[in-house]
């Protein structure tokens, strides 16, 4: 295709930018977003670092800090890295691409993940926190791959889109057990180091997948050509998704602060509670397999308040119950709950209009602060 052949009102490129020079009325929507598959695997190695982490991160809080009060430290310095990067993700990913934004996250988490592992190496608590924060802002670049999922596809594809993508997480719950358990028995008797160096090769692996992601059309950029023709989003309609998916994250994070300590006051090994975390992470991706359909007959808005009363719920069961197997089942219950009121939140959010980067940073920034709440009340 020419120079010549571009429309004069054809928005501005950019070095990096999501998009190619494409003018819009030359190509329809696709049904599946450029490198939906690399997005996936990207993704799901993404979750596989949080799996990996958040299951260890309370032990080992409990296991270096010198006030037991601070046990939950660690994991709160990964939701608050988290919640500090989700505002510069946003205009970053918006600015130089979704390439160069998600590879800066994944070389942050790359980062934290050896700081963390070499704290607990040599039992340092405040190393520790420190690898944390930037794990966690890898965290926050990370949960934009939902959003770039959502962008570009056509409307009545978006559920489906968003759903396969959050599904790619199910692989994370599988094969995190086995792959912990290998590495923490490559550096017996150091407990915890493999799994968060483990962590580190996952966010290596995202940050390759990263690089390899195509450039796609202006149609699905942020705000591309395709998304210009949609209305902007109110402020007045970021409230409801915003507040759904933000105590649906405070109920998730709390539990995660809170029952890992709880299995192991329950006779569980420490090592075990990582299989744990695994069903629980298997349970927040799996229900978005028929989320999109769940979606599409009950309405999104539904769908993540149902979600939230199915997480909030089985926080208090999680709470009252005294059994393992219980706890266990509660645990997987909050999960579900998350998975559905995120992907309900997610959806409704995208379908009320043209979301803008200072929206999303403000909706994901949000969240992060219900999840950060949620720590600081599972650790009560």
């Amino acid at each position: 295709m020419s120079v010549e052949s571009f429309s004069s009102d054809m928005p501005e490129v950019r070095a990096g930018r999501l998009g190619c020079a494409c003018p819009e009325d030359s190509a329809r929507f696709l049904r599946r977003v450029p490198g939906e598959g690399r997005l996936a695997a990207g993704f799901a190695l993404v979750v596989l670092a949080q799996a990996l982490t958040i299951g260890v991160l309370p032990l080992a809080g409990a296991m270096l800090a010198d006030d037991p009060r601070l046990a939950a430290l660690p994991l709160a310095a990964l939701i608050g890295g988290a919640a500090a990067a989700s505002v510069p993700a946003a205009f970053l990913l918006g600015s130089f691409g979704r390439r160069a934004g998600f590879a800066l996250g994944a070389s942050l988490g790359v980062a934290g993940g050896l700081i963390g592992a070499h704290g607990i190496h040599v039992a340092s608590f405040r190393e520790l926190v420190i690898g944390c924060v930037w794990l966690g802002a890898a965290q926050g670049f990370g949960m934009f791959y939902r959003h770039a999922a959502a962008f570009g596809a056509e409307a009545g594809m978006r559920a489906a889109a968003v759903g396969r993508l959050l599904a790619a997480g199910v692989l994370a719950g599988l094969i995190g057990p086995a792959l912990a358990g290998a590495a923490e028995a490559l550096f017996v008797p150091f407990v915890f180091v493999g799994t968060l160096l483990a962590a580190t090769l996952a966010q290596l692996g995202v940050l390759i997948f990263a690089v390899l992601l195509p450039a796609a059309r202006f149609a699905h950029a942020l705000d591309g050509a395709g998304e210009a023709n949609r209305p902007a989003l109110g402020w007045h309609a970021l409230a409801g998704p915003t507040v759904v998916a933000a105590l649906a994250w405070g109920a998730m994070s709390a539990a995660m602060s809170g029952t890992p300590l709880s299995l192991v006051a329950c006779g569980v090994a420490a090592p075990a509670v990582t299989g744990f975390v695994a069903w629980h992470v298997v349970a927040m991706y799996a229900p978005a397999l028929a989320g999109g359909r769940l979606a599409a007959r009950v309405g999104a808005g539904r769908l993540a308040i149902a979600g939230l009363a199915l997480a909030v719920a089985s926080l208090a069961a999680t709470r009252l119950a005294e059994g393992a197997e219980v706890i266990a089942i509660a645990f997987m219950g909050v999960g579900a709950g998350w998975s559905l009121a995120g992907l309900g939140a997610t959806l409704a959010l995208h379908a009320r209009g043209r979301a803008s980067r200072a929206q999303l940073a403000l909706h994901d920034g949000v969240i992060l602060l219900g999840a950060l709440a949620g720590v600081l009340l599972g650790a009560m």
